[in-house]
């Protein structure tokens, strides 16, 4: 019977107190759906890693030649953490596709840090923990302006970025060595756990922290923030009778663009995490998973990774100075050169003739 060598992270629904225990009960619950799904799969992945690879690191670029990786911090880092989700799934991908017998230690920790997808998650989780922080901080800015500028330092930011990345690797790191084993050159991933309670308590854990609670702040701060953008708005109505200065303007004009597009970023978070959080709940709680199919476990899984290789599109499209700099990357792109020399023209004639006058 063929195994499984990469039984996905959080995927595996079962309990055993022995090592000996592992094997044999793996071989009753793994699924019996043929290889060519896991191998397409794999394939697909590996494709998006390289996409994405590609896309964020022309997003990086572009916010370091726009001067934005100094303004949005926070917003950097997200990228830097996507770029590295990429290429840890090029990596993981590509490894699980060799499928190589795992034996003595340098199968022992290939098998820890690469196959169980451990460095990988390490890295997820802390963009994931990143995003939530991005959020506080456009909250803070927008619904207390004041306070922010007078309390919020760089410090800070930089110690929530330190945060972002240590909870993720201390998370799977935790996770990940007391659960996965090595049997017969095949790498099991989260299999050994005291009782079926302390699995379904980390599962419970796991999707509240990890999602259930990034998107209620998602939630709450945005709709503050965007309370807050309207209430500005109409104040400015009602007493700007000459209206606002162009350096206001350009200010209110910058935080916007930059809310809409963490807007999406969220909500395309929130919308690709439901369904794979939801059947890590029926997989594992409702004791589901052996009527699972391998098809519904890849596509979950696939909607999950996709979100880091359409992301950089949403700042691409959405964030301005970076969709400035990436439009002059455009070779065929052709320069308003005429308008500009129409104008100049005009403006001269005018000239003239106010001078004759």
């Amino acid at each position: 019977m063929t195994h499984r060598n990469n039984v996905e992270h959080l995927s595996v629904a079962m309990t055993t107190e022995t090592v000996d225990d592992v094997s044999q009960t793996t071989s009753i619950s793994v699924m019996t759906s043929s290889r060519g799904i896991e191998f397409y799969f794999q394939c697909a992945i590996i494709v998006i890693g390289v996409v994405g690879t590609a896309a964020n690191a022309l997003i990086l670029y572009a916010m370091v030649a726009s001067k934005q990786h100094k303004k949005h911090i926070l917003i950097f880092n997200q990228n830097v953490l996507d770029l590295f989700s990429c290429l840890l799934l090029i990596i993981t991908y590509a490894v699980k596709l060799c499928n190589f017998y795992l034996t003595g230690l340098i199968g022992y920790w290939l098998c820890m840090l690469i196959v169980t997808d451990n460095i990988l998650f390490c890295v997820i989780t802390a963009s994931k923990a990143n995003l939530a922080f991005i959020t506080i901080e456009r909250y803070l800015k927008v619904v207390y302006p004041v306070w922010s500028k007078n309390k919020l330092r760089n410090w800070m930011i930089y110690s929530a970025i330190a945060f972002s990345w240590i909870s993720g690797f201390v998370h799977m790191n935790a996770l990940v060595f007391p659960t996965s084993v090595v049997i017969d050159g095949v790498c099991y991933t989260n299999v050994i756990w005291e009782n079926h309670s302390d699995r379904v308590a980390y599962v419970i854990f796991y999707v509240l922290f990890v999602y259930v609670f990034i998107l209620i702040i998602f939630i709450f701060c945005y709709w503050r923030i965007l309370i807050a953008i309207r209430r500005q708005a109409q104040v400015m109505t009602a007493h700007g009778t000459a209206g606002p200065s162009t350096a206001q303007t350009q200010s209110h004009q910058i935080q916007s663009n930059v809310i809409k597009t963490m807007i999406l970023v969220s909500a395309f978070y929130a919308t690709s995490e439901l369904p794979i959080n939801m059947y890590l709940l029926l997989a594992n709680i409702q004791g589901l998973f052996t009527l699972m199919l391998d098809s519904i476990w890849y596509s979950t899984l696939f909607l999950s990774f996709f979100y880091f290789c359409a992301n950089p599109f949403i700042y691409g499209t959405k964030f301005d100075p970076v969709k400035r700099v990436l439009l002059r990357l455009i070779p065929c792109k052709k320069t308003p050169v005429h308008p500009i020399e129409s104008i100049h023209i005009t403006m001269s004639v005018n000239q003239s003739a106010q001078s004759r006058h």
